[in-house]
């Protein structure tokens, strides 16, 4: 199957590899979108992932997507084929999912949206491979086996130059040592701002979290 279907555009790749860092929201208000985007943005993490487990979160979405054009936003926790659409009709740049699904990947492929499919085992990754997916989520990352485990399972694929963004259990202290491996594209920030820090509007501290992982994982001439 074509990669062109799937593939992300080497320009969106490049700046996802010069930040290395994804903001991974749940917004359970969709008043709190527009400035959780503006407070990342302005702390310098335009790439987001936005997990579709919330009523809010396609409003959510939309708003940012008109509000925040500097952000790039995808959707993550993506289940069903019929998300891929609704994600994409809201304006999602990208879709990701935490695990391995053949319709959803394959419903990715029919509305030209790239997709950023979960692995955890050899298996999935082969799977993905099918369809010319070369942007992987891993996960869950430090459960799975972390960075060693990383490395041992995309060694057979090395030859292939598949970029990761590990998520799930990434963290302050450990997300330098992620994107120091030269297969990890970018990490997947969920501790920047957590559901509750959104909820109480603490945009502050989101910014400090934010400035701070910027300051970890940002590398003007890393993987070059």
């Amino acid at each position: 199957m074509p990669e062109s279907k799937v593939a992300f555009p080497p320009a969106f790749k490049t700046r996802l590899r010069k930040i290395g860092v994804v903001a991974v929201l749940v917004i359970d208000d969709a008043e709190a979108a527009v400035p959780v985007a503006r407070t990342l943005v302005e702390a310098g993490i335009d790439v987001m992932e936005l997990a579709m487990r919330t009523p809010a979160s396609m409003v959510s979405l939309e708003r940012i997507v008109a509000g925040v054009p500097e952000m790039l936003a995808g959707v993550g926790t993506i289940l069903e084929p019929a998300q891929v659409l609704e994600a994409k009709r809201r304006g999602a740049s990208f879709v990701v999912t935490p695990g391995t699904n053949r319709r959803v990947i394959e419903s990715a492929m029919a509305n030209g949206i790239p997709i950023a499919p979960g692995v955890a085992v050899p298996s999935d990754i082969e799977t993905t491979l099918e369809y010319g997916c070369r942007l992987l989520k891993f996960f869950p990352a430090e459960p799975q086996g972390g960075l060693s485990y990383l490395k041992a399972m995309n060694a057979p694929y090395a030859h292939l130059a598949l970029e990761y963004i590990p998520l799930g259990g990434v963290s302050e202290a450990n997300c330098r040592a992620y994107v120091a491996e030269r297969s990890v594209i970018a990490v997947g920030g969920s501790w920047i701002a957590p559901r509750e820090r959104i909820a109480s509007k603490d945009w502050k501290g989101i910014g400090e979290a934010a400035a701070r992982a910027v300051a970890a994982c940002r590398r003007e001439d890393r993987h070059a």
